[in-house]
C-alpha cells in the first residue's frame, strides 16, 4: 500500500473495501433523493393545492420524512433488505442501530451499511410522500400519521424485499426494476389510489374548482424534483460507473421529450399550453424512465418520453371521464395516471426494450438467461429469452398492484376502527386553520390572527410605537 496517496491508505476510517468515490456518490444521491421530497414536494403540494390546504398538504408530506426515517432504521430497513424470513421479507431486527452493523460493508457496493441505510430511506420516504398526494384536502392527520408506519411496515417492505433484495422471489426470476418503477411509483399510484377510495372525496366545491394557491412556487419544487432524479437514478448502480452517466442522461432526456409531448397535445386538444400540464408530463416521465434507467439507450428514453407523453395524458385526461371506477375515486393529484400508469408502462418497456450488454453492466451476470428485452431477444434470435422476460414483468406489475390493493385497504380499515379516516365536515369546510391552527398566508391578509395557534402570543405582543416616518422606532 505505500504507493497509495497517504488520503486513499486503508485506516479504521477508511477499510481496504471501501471506495471513497463510491461512497461519496452514494451519499450525494442519497441527499438529492431526500431534497426531491423535503423541500421539492414539501413546496409542490403546498402550493398546487388550494390556499386553504397549503399548509395541511405539506405537513402531510413533511411528517412522512421525518416518522419514515425513525420506522427506517428501528425496523424498516431489515424487513426490507435484511436477512431472509419469507421470500418477500426479511427478518426485524434493530441492526440498522447498531455500530457494528452499520460500519460493516453494505450487501452490495464498497461503502458501508449506512450510507446504504440512508440512501434506501430517502426512496422508502418518498414513497409514502406520494401517495399522500392522492389524499390531499380531506384526510384526517391524525389517521396520516398512523398509515405512514403500517403502510411502511407491511407493505412497502414487501415489495423492496422482493424486487431489490438478492433473496427476493422477483428478483431472482430476474425482473428488471433500476430505481423503483415497481417498487416506488406502481407501488405509490395503487396505494393512493386505494387509500383515495377509503377516505372518500374532497367536498363537492373543493373537486369542481382546484386553483393552485402559487403556480410559480409550484414550479420550483417541480424544478427541485426533476432535478432531484439525477440522484434518484443516477445513485442505483451503487457505484460511480458509466451505467450511472448513462441512467442520468436517459432520464432528463426520458423527461425532457414527456414534458414537450404533454404539452403539444394540450395544445392540440385544449388550444393551451399548460403549466401544470407541462409539470405532469415532466413526472410522467420521469417515471417511466425509472425502471429502465440504465439498461436502455438514448433513443429508447427519447421513445419512452414520447409514450410517456402520451398513454398518461389520454388516461388522465379521457379515460379517466369515462370509467365509472375511476370517477368514483378522488385521486387529488392524480397519483394513479401520473405514477402507475407511467410505472406500468415504464415496466412493461424495460421488458421490451433493455439492451442485455447494459444490463449485464448493472447487474454484473456473466451469462445471458436474464435481463434481455423483448425486442433485442427477437434480434438476437432469443426471442424465449425476451419473451420471458417480458413475462418476469407482466407477474412483476401484477403482484405489486394486488398486494397494495389487499395491503393498503386493510390498514385503512385497521385505522378507520381506531379514528375516523376523513377530516370532520368543519375541517373540510374551513381548511388549515380548523385543522393546524394556522394559514399559510395568515401574516398577508389584513391582521387578522391565528385563532388556535401557540404563535397567537407572538401576535398578541405590543407593537412599538411608530416614528413620523411611518416604521417602527
Amino acid at each position: 500500500m505505500a504507493y497509495l496517496p497517504r488520503s486513499l491508505q486503508p485506516d479504521d476510517s477508511n477499510p481496504p473495501w471501501m471506495n471513497k468515490a463510491d461512497n461519496a456518490w452514494q451519499l450525494t444521491s442519497a441527499t438529492l433523493v431526500g431534497l426531491q421530497s423535503v423541500p421539492g414536494l414539501v413546496i409542490l403540494y403546498g402550493s398546487i393545492v388550494k390556499k386553504k390546504w397549503a399548509l395541511n398538504s405539506a405537513l402531510m408530506a413533511l411528517y412522512a420524512f421525518a416518522a419514515v426515517l425513525v420506522c427506517w432504521v428501528g425496523w424498516g430497513y431489515q424487513l426490507a433488505f435484511g436477512d431472509t424470513l419469507a421470500p418477500f421479507l426479511g427478518k426485524p431486527n434493530i441492526d440498522a442501530l447498531e455500530q457494528k452493523f452499520l460500519m460493516s460493508q453494505a450487501f452490495t457496493g464498497k461503502f458501508p451499511n449506512a450510507s446504504m441505510v440512508y440512501f434506501q430511506f430517502v426512496f422508502a420516504a418518498i414513497t409514502l410522500i406520494l401517495i399522500a398526494g392522492a389524499l390531499l384536502g380531506r384526510m384526517n392527520f391524525i389517521a396520516w400519521m398512523l398509515f405512514v408506519p403500517l403502510w411502511l411496515t407491511f407493505s412497502y417492505t414487501v415489495g423492496a424485499f422482493s424486487i431489490w433484495c438478492p433473496q427476493g422471489w422477483l428478483f431472482r426470476m430476474g425482473v428488471i426494476d433500476y430505481s423503483g418503477g415497481f417498487v416506488i411509483h406502481l407501488s405509490s399510484g395503487v396505494a393512493g389510489f386505494t387509500a383515495a377510495y377509503w377516505v372518500g372525496p374532497r367536498a363537492p366545491r373543493d373537486r369542481e374548482r382546484f386553483p393552485p394557491n402559487n403556480i410559480l412556487l409550484m414550479l420550483a419544487g417541480a424544478g427541485i424534483l426533476w432535478m432531484g432524479w439525477t440522484g434518484f437514478n443516477g445513485g442505483d448502480p451503487y457505484v460511480v460507473s458509466i451505467d450511472a452517466s448513462l441512467a442520468v442522461l436517459n432520464t432528463h432526456a426520458c423527461a425532457a421529450a414527456s414534458l414537450l409531448t404533454w404539452l403539444m397535445l394540450d395544445i392540440l386538444f385544449y388550444e393551451k399550453p399548460s403549466v401544470i400540464g407541462a409539470t405532469q408530463g415532466m413526472i410522467t416521465g420521469l417515471v417511466c424512465i425509472t425502471p429502465a434507467a440504465g439498461v436502455v439507450q438514448g433513443w429508447a428514453a427519447i421513445l419512452m418520453g414520447l409514450m410517456s407523453g402520451c398513454i398518461p395524458w389520454f388516461s388522465m385526461m379521457f379515460l379517466h371521464k369515462k370509467m365509472w371506477l375511476l370517477k368514483q375515486v378522488d385521486d387529488t393529484m392524480a397519483v394513479f395516471h401520473t405514477h402507475a400508469v407511467a410505472g406500468t408502462l415504464g415496466a412493461i418497456l424495460a421488458g421490451v426494450l433493455a439492451n442485455p450488454r447494459l444490463s449485464r453492466i448493472f447487474y454484473m451476470v456473466d451469462g445471458w438467461p436474464k435481463y434481455i428485452g423483448l425486442a433485442y431477444g427477437i434480434q438476437s434470435g432469443k426471442s424465449n429469452a425476451g419473451l420471458r422476460q417480458l413475462w418476469v414483468q407482466l407477474i412483476g406489475i401484477g403482484f405489486v398492484f394486488v398486494w397494495n390493493v389487499i395491503s393498503t385497504s386493510v390498514i385503512c380499515l385497521l385505522i378507520r376502527m381506531v379514528v375516523p379516516l376523513r377530516m370532520t365536515e368543519e375541517e373540510v369546510s374551513k381548511g388549515d386553520n380548523a385543522v393546524h391552527g394556522e394559514e399559510a398566508y395568515a401574516l398577508w391578509g389584513d391582521g387578522e390572527k391565528f385563532d388556535n395557534s401557540k404563535l397567537q402570543l407572538v401576535h398578541e405582543i405590543e407593537e412599538p410605537p411608530l416614528s413620523k416616518s411611518g416604521y417602527g422606532l
